[in-house]
């Protein structure tokens, strides 16, 4: 199974609107993508396309997570995910 290691960009953390972008891109692949924050194991990853489990994992500003996909595609979709994660959307 595919995996990427992201750095949180955006100075909240992973809340409010950098989850709500993050989870409508993880939304629009037909995968099933999961995020965990490093060190985690991987059986309690949470699913990456809901805001709620986002907000949940408690990822701060500067955080690493990993996130994990299946599927055709998973690569493309997690290179996606990363540039997200990795931009600090509070500053646009």
């Amino acid at each position: 199974m595919p995996e990427r290691t992201a750095t949180v960009a955006s100075r909240v953390g992973l809340h409010a609107r950098p989850a709500a972008i993050f989870a409508e891109a993880a939304g629009e692949f037909d995968l099933d993508i999961t995020i965990a924050k490093e060190g985690e194991p991987a059986d309690e990853a949470m699913d990456a396309a809901s805001i709620l489990s986002l907000m949940s994992l408690g990822a701060s500003h500067g955080d690493k997570v990993v996130l994990r996909a299946e599927g055709d595609g998973a690569d493309v979709a997690l290179e996606r995910l990363v540039q997200i994660l990795e931009t600090d959307h509070d500053a646009e």
